[in-house]
């Protein structure tokens, strides 16, 4: 088995090399979706998130209220300290789940080859995942590039979409740990063969 961490900034493009990487057979692990399930209502992360941030923190149907915690996360007032608050109590949770996933995996009799980890923000938790990759890859764009698209796709203003950014590792940072860089901007069907090429020459390494 090839484990392969998959990362890039916000609005990068990352979502689409994933989707490629399903197509062609990998097992794809979205930490981003685990994220959102450890905060469903009666997820193992709400009550520490209350406590740490207080009761408003969820809201009256009891989900996670998230612009609420984004503001006091990522906002322009944001304490010092929020982001690492809130990533110490749901990390953990979702390493358990990737845990649980892989282990699934291997046990169905027909285990993937390739499996990739999707970790946003793969750069500042490197050293403390319970996991090792065979390789890395960075999806990279401007970031005119993203605020553009997080402004045009996701309903954020310009001054979210930069504080977002700004939360977030550089991209010189992302680059530092990555064996394989791709340009989201280049044409899609590029795009697609790089990543294709990738896949062929990652089946031979966990075949040899």
């Amino acid at each position: 088995m090839i484990r392969i961490g998959l990362t890039g900034g916000i609005a990068a493009g990352k979502s689409t090399v994933a989707a490629r990487l399903r197509e062609r057979g990998c097992l794809h692990i979205d930490y981003d979706a685990l994220a959102r399930q450890v905060v469903e209502p009666g997820g193992a992360a709400l009550p520490a998130i209350a406590a740490a941030f207080g009761p408003d923190a969820i809201g009256p149907d009891g989900t996670l209220d998230r612009a609420w915690v984004a503001e006091r996360v990522f906002g322009p007032d944001a304490a010092p300290g929020a982001r690492e608050r809130l990533d110490a109590i749901e990390h953990p949770l979702i390493y358990q789940a990737v845990a649980r996933a892989e282990r699934a995996d291997a046990a169905s009799g027909h285990p993937h080859a390739i499996v990739v980890h999707d970790v946003p923000l793969l750069a500042e938790v490197l050293a403390d995942l319970p996991f090792r990759f065979d390789h890395i890859v960075s999806v990279e764009a401007p970031e005119a590039t993203r605020i553009r698209r997080m402004v045009a796709t996701r309903g954020m203003s310009e001054r979210q979409a930069r504080d977002r950014i700004r939360h977030q590792g550089t991209r010189a940072e992302r680059e530092a740990i990555a064996d394989v860089i791709i340009d989201s901007t280049q044409p899609m069907a590029r795009m697609c063969e790089q990543v294709d090429t990738l896949v062929v020459r990652w089946q031979a390494e966990a075949e040899a």
